[in-house]
């Protein structure tokens, strides 16, 4: 087995706070390398299921989470070593800004030595703009920086501007354009899914070739990956079958999530609550989160697929719903415009959608399987008499000490875990 230390080019995606255009310029240099022939590796920092969306059409390849303490150093470092077996260049999205959360973007780039490069949205900014690069560049001596981008800019003058205020010789990679048909569209929960976009490529497309006019295309250099330690996953779950809902209304699966159930032996097969009528022959159902208040009056109507999840449980088989597969296991749900449908009702209670977020937080929940990680993000309400048997632990002091409930073999949160934070807890959830 290879244990030597591997090389590839690498940079960290950041910027001084949420809403400044991470995705997009990362998306836009992955699709501008890919143009230019090269195989790029992007990871997503911290919890997200959007963003890697986007990402995965940009670069072509499945998009996996870095994260200090949901995913681990460990499975980090397993996963650079692996994507710089193949990559030409690895992208690495920040979360939030550069500095914030424990841990941050920055202790990540740190950890691993891969450089950050700074993306700062210039709308409305001049000289200013050289006095925020520099306080992300010299804010913590220790961190590896290559350089600044800047997004959302208006004119060649104003990206001269800004190019012009960079002091102590930080590196201007260049400057993307505040044009529509470049910028990503967004809803409550963050960006649209990359489904829902029929001009997703035309926009990437679009966004590569505005970058390619004042981006500096070369390759930053080589990061060094160390070999991990290698843990073989046990085969806790050969031949069970489990049926895994994705469609518009759910999608919001971890892909290592996944990987972890085959590695175990498990048979995945996916479905629609949507549109089938009747669940795969399975021996374990999955609920994923998702956006099931966009669709919610079609699950409803979907008495047969209803049903059929009412019968999986009555027969005693296991179940795992996630945040918006919790709330499809409610009696029902009513969206924000005050649309009300009734839904599968295994578990008693009600949501109901609200304008403004409810809950974000990475979550640690003992359960009875074992401790798993993973985090919440809602912008719903639920009332129910049922007593939960865990509640969430945020490691930072985040909003959310989510409730997990339980009946029989089904367990239901509002946490999306991350299954391979503990595999033997999750195979026991799964295992028949």
């Amino acid at each position: 087995m290879v244990t030597e230390p591997r090389q590839c080019p690498a940079v960290l995606i950041a910027a001084p706070a949420s809403g400044q255009g991470k995705t997009t310029v990362t998306a836009a240099l992955a699709r501008l390398h890919r143009n230019q022939g090269r195989d790029v590796r992007v990871f997503k920092c911290g919890p997200d299921f959007l963003d890697p969306m986007i990402l995965e059409r940009a670069s072509g390849h499945p998009v996996y989470q870095l994260d200090m303490w949901m995913v681990g150093e460990a499975e980090s470092r397993r996963l650079l070593w692996e994507a710089a077996a193949e990559a030409d260049l690895i992208l690495i999205e920040g979360v939030m800004g550069l500095f914030d959360g424990t841990p941050s973007s920055a202790d990540l780039a740190r950890r691993f030595g891969v450089p950050v490069l700074a993306v700062i949205d210039g709308t409305a900014m001049a000289q200013t703009f050289g006095a925020l690069a520099l306080g992300l560049a010299r804010y913590q001596p220790d961190l590896p920086f290559a350089g600044v981008l800047a997004n959302r800019v208006g004119t060649v003058r104003h990206a001269q501007l800004l190019e012009g205020s960079l002091t102590e010789g930080l590196r201007w990679y260049g400057a993307l354009s505040r044009e529509t048909a470049i910028e990503l569209p967004s809803r409550h929960l963050g960006l649209v899914q990359a489904s829902e976009l029929n001009d997703l490529d035309m926009r990437l497309d679009a966004a590569a070739a505005a970058l390619a006019e004042t981006c500096d295309a070369t390759l930053p250099p080589a990061v060094t990956f160390d070999a991990p330690e290698f843990v073989a996953a046990a085969p806790l779950l050969t031949g069970v079958r489990i049926a895994v809902a994705r469609d518009e209304a759910f999608a919001f699966i971890y892909g290592a999530s996944l990987d972890l159930l085959r590695a175990m032996g498990a048979e995945l097969s996916f479905f629609s609550p949507i549109h089938d009528s009747q669940l795969p022959e399975a021996d374990s159902l999955y609920l994923p989160g998702g956006y099931p208040e966009l669709h919610h009056l079609a699950l409803g109507q979907n008495r047969p697929m209803l049903q059929a999840i009412r019968a999986h449980h009555a027969a005693g088989k296991p179940l795992l719903a996630e945040c918006g597969g919790m709330l499809y296991l409610l009696n029902a749900l009513t969206d924000v415009q005050g649309l009300r449908a009734e839904l599968v009702g295994l578990l008693d209670g009600e949501a109901v959608m609200q304008k403004r977020l409810a809950a974000l937080a990475l979550q640690s929940v003992e359960l009875p399987e074992g401790v798993l990680r993973g985090h919440t993000y809602h912008h719903s309400l639920t009332s129910t008499e049922q007593v939960p048997i865990a509640r969430g632990i945020s490691p930072n002091g985040g909003r959310g000490a989510e409730a997990v409930y339980r009946d029989g073999r089904m367990t239901a949160s509002y946490v999306h875990f991350y299954f391979p934070s503990n595999p033997q807890a999750m195979a026991a959830l799964f295992l028949p």
